[in-house]
């Protein structure tokens, strides 16, 4: 087999989640202009204002589309869950792309439209990066991946062996609680079995 054909046989499950991911990032990107640009110019409304009002919508469209199509493959661990680490990585992309159309505008002093969209489109290139990283590793978590708690949001640990439970003494097949040392009810009951 040729290398091309190999490495494309590797990467080709990446290169469909990449181009799923870039279908849904750039029509998130048009409703991100459309709606910052009419907010920002139409309405008058602050750079910041108008960007972050946009990205919340545009947001809300990427989180159905990635988790529904681009990766729909990978382990549900719960909407709730996946839709709060989907916000809040999110936010970190608005504050990376906020950092490039604050200093912009308001360091470099360059207002209008056109150096806000240019800004909006460094600036979410660099987010985009972080976005798909962060997505794969937190969000849209891959079908071997371990159980997710509910209710903490944190990978669950597999259950440990019988044999390596901390505490379980096995003495002839069975298992039994071994005392915990420096434990001050431990060296009691030690004292009342020796006067038994």
């Amino acid at each position: 087999m040729s290398l091309v054909a190999n490495l494309h046989r590797q990467f080709e499950h990446l290169v469909r989640e990449l181009a799923k991911f870039g279908s849904v990032g750039a029509v998130a990107f048009v409703i991100t202009v459309a709606i910052g640009n009419g907010l920002h110019s139409g309405l008058d409304m602050g750079p910041l204002t108008s960007n972050a009002i946009a990205t919340v919508v545009a947001t809300t469209f990427s989180y159905l589309a990635n988790r529904y199509w681009t990766f729909r493959h990978r382990d549900r661990t719960g909407l709730g869950r996946e839709y709060v680490l989907f916000f809040a990585l999110n936010g970190v992309g608005l504050v990376i792309t906020e950092l490039f159309i604050g200093f912009s505008h308001y360091v470099l002093g360059l207002s209008g439209a056109i150096y806000y969209n240019a800004a909006l489109v460094v600036g979410t290139g660099v987010a985009t990066l972080f976005r798909f990283w962060s997505y794969k590793k937190w969000v849209f978590l891959p079908a071997s991946a371990p159980q997710v708690d509910p209710a903490s949001g944190l990978p669950e640990a597999p259950p440990a062996p019988a044999d390596d439970v901390p505490g379980i003494h096995r003495a002839n097949g069975h298992a039994t609680p071994s005392p915990r040392l420096g434990h001050p009810l431990d060296s009691r009951a030690a004292e009342d079995y020796a006067e038994i």
